[in-house]
Formats: C-alpha cells, sequence, structure tokens
C-alpha cells in the first residue's frame, strides 16, 4: 500500500519558521515530481512548490519566493518544505503530493492538483499574529 506521511507541522507565531517532511512508503517516488500544496478553510486547494525528480528545478508560488524552499532526499523517499518568515496567510493545511508528470511537463500541470497522482493526509499549520 503506497503511503506519503507529512509531518512537521504545529502552531508557530508570525516571522516563525517550521520545515515539513513527507516520507513515502508502498513504491518509490524518485522519478516523479512532488509538491506542496496547501488549503485553508473555505478555499480551493493551492499550489505551493514542487521539484522535479533529480532536485534540480524547484517551482514556487510568487507569495512563496524567497520564503519556502523545497528539497528532497530520493534516497529516503522523502520530500521537504522549509518555511521562513511564516505569515498568518500561510495558516492551511498543507498536503504532500507525487506526480508522474513527465520530464518536460508545463507549469500549468506542475501547479494543478489534478495531475498528482498521490497524497499525504495533510498537516496543519497555524500562524498566529
Amino acid at each position: 500500500q503506497v503511503q506519503l506521511v507529512e509531518s512537521g507541522g504545529g502552531l508557530v507565531q508570525a516571522g516563525g519558521s517550521l520545515r515539513l517532511s513527507c516520507t513515502a512508503s508502498g513504491r518509490t517516488f524518485s522519478s516523479y515530481v512532488r509538491g506542496w500544496f496547501r488549503q485553508a478553510p473555505g478555499k480551493e486547494r493551492e499550489f505551493v512548490a514542487a521539484i522535479r525528480w533529480n532536485g534540480a528545478t524547484t517551482y514556487y508560488k510568487d507569495s512563496m519566493k524567497g520564503r519556502f524552499t523545497i528539497s528532497r532526499d530520493n534516497a529516503k523517499n522523502t520530500v521537504y518544505l522549509q518555511m521562513n518568515s511564516l505569515k498568518p496567510e500561510d495558516t492551511a493545511v498543507y498536503y504532500c503530493a507525487a506526480g508522474d508528470l513527465g520530464y518536460g511537463s508545463s507549469w500549468d500541470k506542475l501547479i494543478n492538483p489534478k495531475e498528482y497522482d498521490y497524497w499525504g493526509q495533510g498537516t496543519q499549520i497555524t500562524v498566529s499574529s
């Protein structure tokens, strides 16, 4: 059974940092795009960041650039999201995902949750002001 399990969520004050981890089991995702999405109450799930199979190319939503860093360790089947300078508007449930998007997948595919095949259960991030 394939599972993606997130960890590292919690409550943090504005300006603080958190590091999320997402470890996969049941199969290897070394060739897959790995991504992070988030969903706030009453809002649609939105793209946060993605990273290609070898970790050489990363993508971020504009509002996360310079604050968030995605990375991966294929030997551990794990993807990370380092979040700095957190803001109250970053409060949401954060989900990791894995998708067989192909090596030349476009930005539109990378940011679309429907393109991802596997999902974690989500971890809550709450940023207090």
